[in-house]
């Protein structure tokens, strides 16, 4: 490779959450803001799941089960969020492309989606009918956000945990945790070791999943509160 090859594909590279303070914090703001934007939507928005879509799939299931009707949010929830997963890395190609890496933008990009769902939330008023308009539109600005965030720390994050998916992460973390009991990390008396990059870089996700674990919870029960505040 050229210099100039070398040079674009250091600037476009996804950086790793330890490249910085505000990397290191940025997967836990992810985490707060989904445990949020996931309580406010399923409270104020007729129980639609932005950030855990399983959910809405768990709910149509039933409704369809009962016989009673499905509501329209949660129908689209899903093609809408794979769409824009797909969407979301076809802007991260284009953007790698041309040179620009792609996390500035796309942590753009989830604002102003987000922004849109909180002012639709808030033109919608407290009590909604699920199956309006606004209500849907509005739902499904979040569950965009929340696909861009879930694209973003697969493809601009390196090493970062899932920051919406909170069964995934604790399933982790419990199996790092049982690795530990079973004394498969480092050694006691290798204290040596902990110097070791390798083995800093095999505990890290362990560490990140434990911050998501911290901060989704937090972001749930703050959700609320600002459910009420925009309502």
């Amino acid at each position: 490779m050229s210099p100039e090859d070398d040079a674009l594909t250091a600037r476009v590279s996804a950086p790793s959450v330890d490249a910085s303070l505000g990397m290191k914090l940025l997967p836990a703001v992810l985490s707060l803001t989904a445990g949020s934007v996931d309580v406010i939507s399923f409270l104020g928005l007729g129980g639609l799941f932005t950030a855990h879509i399983t959910g809405n799939l768990v709910i149509l299931a039933s409704r369809i089960v009962t016989g009673r009707e499905a509501p329209i949010a949660p129908m689209l929830s899903v093609p809408v969020f794979t769409v824009v997963l797909g969407l979301t890395r076809l802007l991260v190609g284009g953007l790698e492309s041309i040179g620009f890496a792609s996390l500035r933008p796309l942590l753009l990009l989830q604002f102003m989606l987000l922004a849109g769902f909180f002012i639709l939330c808030a033109a919608a008023g407290p009590r909604t009918d699920p199956n309006t308009g606004t209500v849907i539109v509005a739902g499904m600005f979040g569950v965009s956000a929340m696909a861009v965030q879930n694209a973003l720390v697969q493809v601009s994050l390196k090493e970062a945990p899932s920051t919406a998916v909170m069964t995934t992460n604790v399933t982790r973390f419990t199996m790092d945790f049982g690795k530990v009991l079973r004394g498969e990390g480092a050694a006691p008396s290798e204290p040596y070791l902990a110097g070791d990059p390798r083995i800093r870089r095999r505990l890290r996700p362990r560490c990140g999943v434990r911050s998501h674990i911290r901060t989704v919870v937090p972001g749930a029960a703050r959700g609320p509160g600002l459910a009420r505040t925009c309502g």
